[in-house]
C-alpha cells in the first residue's frame, strides 16, 4: 500500500481537453495519460471541438480539470478559460495549452491556474495535470501559473 497525502484519493477524475484540432486533443491525452500519478486518476477523457461544446460540459458538471488549447479556433482556449472563470462559481481547475512562451501572460490574464507548452511534454503534462486535479479536490488551493 503507497502512502496518500492527506484531502487525496485515487477517485476517478474527469478532465475536458478542448481543440478545434483532433490532433492537438490526441497529443494532451498522450502526454498525461490515463494516471498521471499513484495517487491521482484513472482519468476519464472527454473531448470538445468546439467552444460552445466547453460551456456546455462544465455547465452540465462533472468536470475536474479542463485542458484548453490556446490556438484552436475560431474559440480559443485563453478566452474560455477567462469565461470559464467568470461564469461559473464551482469551477473546474484550468489549464491552458500555449504554443509560445510569451504567450504566458495571456495565460495569466485568462486566469488559468497553469500553462502547458506545445508541443507537450509527456514528462511534465502528467505532474501539472497531477498538481492541479489535487489541488482541485483539496479545494480552496489555488496553484501558481508555471
Amino acid at each position: 500500500m503507497g502512502t496518500r497525502l492527506p484531502g487525496v484519493s485515487d477517485a476517478p477524475a474527469t478532465v475536458l481537453v478542448y481543440s478545434s484540432r483532433p490532433e492537438v486533443r490526441e497529443a494532451v491525452r498522450t502526454a498525461v495519460g490515463r494516471r498521471p500519478a499513484p495517487d491521482v486518476g484513472p482519468l476519464t477523457w472527454v473531448e470538445c471541438a468546439t467552444g460552445d461544446d466547453v460551456v456546455d460540459t462544465v455547465d452540465g458538471g462533472g468536470v475536474d480539470l479542463c485542458i484548453l488549447d490556446g490556438e484552436a479556433q475560431p474559440t480559443g482556449g485563453l478566452a474560455l478559460s477567462r469565461q470559464i472563470t467568470v461564469e461559473v462559481a464551482d469551477r473546474p481547475a484550468l489549464c491552458v495549452v500555449i504554443a509560445r512562451q510569451p504567450d504566458r501572460w495571456l495565460a495569466h490574464w485568462s486566469q488559468a491556474d497553469a500553462t502547458l507548452a506545445f508541443p507537450v511534454d509527456p514528462l511534465i503534462a502528467p505532474q501539472v495535470v497531477a498538481d492541479l486535479l489535487r489541488a482541485h479536490a483539496a479545494r480552496g488551493r489555488r496553484p501558481v501559473i508555471r
